[in-house]
Formats: C-alpha cells, structure tokens, sequence
C-alpha cells in the first residue's frame, strides 16, 4: 500500500537549496543590514530624550528584524539536526547566533531608552493603539533592564558568547557526532547513530534494552571528560554574568524567562514530592509483569507487552488527527496540514540528530517538527506532543511579534495537552485488557518522566550550580550528582541508574532556556488541570483553551491561570490536585494487573 504521508520534511519550500541556497544567503544577508542600521540609529539616541514617533519606528523596525532572526534560526536548526555532517550548515549556526547576539545588542539598548523614559511620556506612548497590544511584553523589557548591565557591557556580553557561552553549547553536537554504538542484529553488525541507539532503550525485549543499556552507558562514559568541559564552561559563564549583574540565584534567569514566581515553583515540586508514592507503587508492578523485583533504569519507559506491533505512520497520523478532532477541529486542521504539506522529519536514519523538537517559522506562518519515528507508542506521543507545539504557534502567529514570545514553561502545556488528548482517546477505544493496560502504561510512563525524573534533572542542575560556584567539577563528580538526583526522585523504586545521563542530554547544553527541565513539569501538571477541566466543560472549552493559549506571550502564569482557570498557582492545591489526577491510574492499572 502507498504510503499516504512522507516521513521527510520539506525545507526547499522554505528556502530552496538547503544551507547553500542563496536565497537564505540573500535573507540573512538583509536581516544583517537592517540590523546594523537599527542599532547604529540606537547608538546615537540619549536616554531620557526620545522622540516618541522615532521611538514607534523603532518598535516596529525591531519585530520585523527579530522575525526575520526567528525564520533564519528555525531554519538552520532544521539543516543541523537532519544531517549533523553538513558543515555548511554548522557555519550558519554560527553567522545566526552572530547575528542574534547583535539583535541582543539592540534590544538591549532599546530596553534601556524604555526604562529612561519619564513615568508619564512612557503612559502616553503606550496607551496608542498600535503599541497597547505590546503593554506587557515592553513592561517586562522596560523592568528587566533596570536589571542588568548598562547595555554597552551586556553588548559585550553577547558578543563574546557567540564563541564562547554559545559555541560551548553547540559543541555538544560535535560529542554526539563522535557516538557511533555497534549493533548486531541477525547476524549483521552496523553502527548506531544516537538516535536510532536510543529506541533500542525502550524496545520491547528486554534482552535489546539490557544490552544497548550497556552499550549506550559505555559510550557515554568515552565521552564524558569532553561532556564535563562543555557543561563546567557553561555554567561558569551564566555564574560569572549573573555576578556582574548582581545576581546571587542561577535561578532568577530562568524563573524570570518562564514568567512565574519562585513560590509557584516551590508549590509545584513540594506537591510533586509528597505525591509520588503511587508512581513507585506503579514501577513496583511493572517490575512484578517483567518477573523483576525491581526495574532497571532503562525498563521504565519500556511497554508492558513482550512483543509490541509496530504502528504504521500513517496510521499514527490518523489516529491524532482523529484523537484532536474529539476536541478542536481546528487542532485536527492544523495537524492534517502538517502531514500534507511535508512539515515533519520522521525518517529513520543514521546522521540525524537525536530528540525531537517543534520550530516555529513566523514569516512562513509554518512549523516543522523533527524527530525519529520507528513505530513505537512512544513515538506516536511524541509526535503528538510536537503537533501540540504547532498548534500553539499557529495561535499566535497573527499577534505583534513581541507579544508572540511564550514561555517555555506554557509552550510545554500545550504540547502535553495534544499528547494527553491522544492518549485519552486511544484509552476510550482499547477493547482487551492487555490495550488497556500497555495504554495506562504510557501516561504513567509520562507521569514517570515529568514527575521523577525531570525532578532528578533538576535535583542534578541545582546542586551542579551550587557546587560549580567554587570551581570546576570532574566526569566522575557530576556523574556522583547525577545518580544521587536519580536516587532521590525515584526512592528506592529502580534498582540501577544512569550514571552518565548528565553526558548523554541535550537539554543540559542549550544555552537559550537555562534549567531547561522544570518548565516540562510545569506544562504536564498544568495541562493536566486543563483536560479536567476540559472533560467537564466538553466543547465550549476549546475556545478558551485557545484564548489561554493566546494569552501566553502577554501574562506571567499566575495571571493566566487566574484569568482563565480562576485557580492561584503559587499555593499547593492546584499542584496538589493535579499530581493526584496524574497519579490515579495508578489503582486502575493494579486492578488490571490483577485480573
């Protein structure tokens, strides 16, 4: 049978000719000038004495310059992650991050000339109309600049982060190039890129998982003093810029970033932590199905059934456009879009990339979603959670760029809730008790990851910053960190860790979003409050759901879910209630277990 959806993207109807197209040249090209124009005009305006028109202009100029930067980014991040041997595109990184640093520059200075503003010429100009939409998002730059360096030392700042904070960062690439992990199989031996290595990790022997558990801890480890330079050097830049600015918390950025309060955090994980009992009873009872007293590391995101049939991708389209089109057809729409118009990378092939990711091209007003699909369930929830990323772009892809800028934090809630939405209708349509079971099995395994062991990571990344503070740490410090994080988390439930795991994820090494883990667990929990929400209110929801959505690039978290939930986040019940919904299949999965 034809294969109805392509399992590679489309990049030549962005630009054609890939990282050598010279159209791409010509747009970054433009992009340059009209940056360097923006910020000499910047250069030579005073603070305290701006022209109010000029400084409407300048509004205008700077969302047109960082959609273009949006569009060159997402662009290059696609070149990269589908073939990490293209060094033409490898060298566009680093023109892009050029060219973001200079950006940086001059929105920089125009934070500053915000802040110099007097209190009543900065009420009249943001009462017009066309500036009103951008309030928030300008009353966050204006304050955030009376918090940092003058804008000439974060210049420099920018400058020299191209090739150091930044080059640091993509030098995690340059590792995994390096993993190549032989494989036999029927009696051929071929060697695995790290992307095809990691769905062995949950393949449905446990004789594949056992050995490629080995493999891939062992391969990790030969890179493990090269992973330790790459993450000391980054932390040491964040540490050492955030004591220039007086900053004391490595926290603050971060918090500050995903538009919530420490005290929302702080209700967060001590609900997180008080409700995990159910989850450890759960991997107690997926050890009991696999004859085990205990899971191994590498067991937990394994499926229950010894032998799983593959899910065709096509038929995995099929089932989230129908699975979305329960609660939005216009979700449905923009998922059928996305396989029509070849906006996802899928193949499963050696050279890509590990992970998967959502990109977001606003002049395109497409997406592209990247990942490796090779039939698993959890590949069909990660497709899923990807097309929930798209759907959240699409939302606010008619909005002034700067009020377009959400959070990491609510980019997550979206993304989980199309995975949640997935799931949930899978689970209605299971017959057998094995379905049902395997289909529990999945959203506990997400319960799993969001609520131990992204806890772990940032057990791990808290005290790494604490410890990092007083000097570099070696391979075998971090990977001591890393397993007590693990330990921690997840109790006693495991009876082996992943020591090198520090090494192995990229989440550690981007150097956009810092703390790039408790933002995931922000999303599952609150998206989890949204399908409640959601399977009470039925229809009528999805449109406030997507004015939520809206929302997310012009109010702090507590606001949206005040306005929208009526719910306070930085009190524990809503986190309370929300771990214990995550949790309840806990009771259902062991009266399966049972039968």
């Amino acid at each position: 049978m034809k294969q109805l959806y392509s399992l590679k993207w489309s990049l030549e109807s962005l630009f054609p000719g890939g990282s050598s197209s010279p159209q791409f040249e010509s747009f970054v090209k433009e992009t340059e000038a009209l940056t360097a124009l923006l910020l000499k005009e910047l250069q030579g305006a005073e603070e305290g004495s701006v022209d109010t028109k000029q400084l409407t202009q300048w509004t205008e100029q700077l969302q047109d310059i960082v959609s273009k930067q949006r569009e060159a980014d997402s662009f290059v991040s696609c070149l990269t992650s589908q073939d990490m041997s293209d060094k033409r595109a490898v060298a566009w990184t680093e023109r892009i991050q050029t060219l973001s640093a200079r950006i940086k520059q001059a929105m920089d200075m125009y934070d500053a000339l915000l802040a110099s503003l007097p209190e009543q010429v900065w009420k009249e100009w943001s009462e017009q109309s066309n500036i009103a939409s951008l309030l928030f998002p300008l009353n966050e730059r204006r304050d955030s600049a009376k918090d940092k360096l003058p804008p000439a030392l974060e210049a420099v700042a920018s400058e020299l982060a191209v090739d150091g904070y930044h080059g640091w960062g993509e030098h995690y690439n340059t590792i995994v190039s390096r993993v190549s992990i032989p494989w036999e199989e029927e009696g051929v031996t071929s060697h695995l890129s790290v992307g095809q290595a990691a769905n062995k990790l949950d393949d449905p022997e446990p004789a594949v998982r056992a050995t490629m558990s080995t493999k891939w801890e062992e391969a990790w480890a030969a890179q493990a003093d090269l992973a330790a330079d790459s993450l000391n050097r980054l932390a040491g830049f964040r540490l050492k810029l955030y004591g220039m600015r007086g900053w004391n918390d490595p926290l603050r950025e971060p918090l500050r970033m995903n538009r919530m309060s420490q005290e929302t955090l702080n209700a967060m994980w001590s609900a997180v932590e008080e409700g995990i009992e159910p989850l450890k009873r759960y991997l107690k009872l997926k050890a009991q199905r696999f004859g085990k007293e205990k899971l191994s590391w590498h067991d937990v995101d394994a499926p229950i059934a010894t032998s799983q049939a593959k899910i065709p991708y096509d038929e995995a389209a099929g089932l989230i456009i129908d699975a979305f089109q329960q609660f939005s057809a216009d979700m449905a729409e923009l998922a059928k879009t996305a396989f029509e118009k070849h906006w996802i990378e899928a193949e499963d092939r050696p050279g890509k990339r590990p992970g998967g990711f959502c990109t977001s091209l606003p002049l395109s007003r497409q997406s592209r979603i990247f990942m490796t699909y090779s039939g698993t369930p959890g590949n069909v929830s990660t497709l899923a959670h990807e097309l929930g990323h798209a759907y959240h772009g699409a939302l606010v892809e008619d909005l002034p760029p700067l009020a377009q800028d959400y959070a990491m934090n609510v980019a997550e809630t979206a993304s989980t809730f199309a995975e949640a939405i997935v799931n949930d209708a899978l689970l209605r349509r299971a017959e057998s008790k094995e379905e049902k079971l395997a289909l529990l099995d999945e959203r506990l395994q997400r319960a799993v990851a969001f609520c131990m062991n992204i806890r772990a990571r940032f057990l791990f990344e808290t005290r790494f910053y604490e410890r990092r503070a007083a000097g570099m740490l070696e391979a075998t410090e971090l990977s001591e960190l890393m397993t007590a994080a693990q330990k921690e988390a997840f109790g006693d439930a495991l009876d082996n860790w992943h020591p090198h795991f520090w090494a192995s994820k990229l989440h550690f090494y981007l150097t956009d979003v810092p703390f790039y883990n408790f933002p995931y667990t922000f999303g599952y929990l609150f998206s989890t409050g949204l399908v409640a929400i959601a399977e009470r209110e039925g229809e009528s929801f999805s449109k406030r759901y997507d004015q939520l959505l809206r929302d997310t690039g012009v109010m702090t978290v507590e606001q949206l879910a005040s306005k929208h939930l009526n719910v306070a986040l930085d009190e524990p019940q809503f986190w309370r209630d929300a771990v214990a919904r995550a949790v309840s299949d806990v009771e259902t999965f062991e009266q399966l277990c049972k039968e």
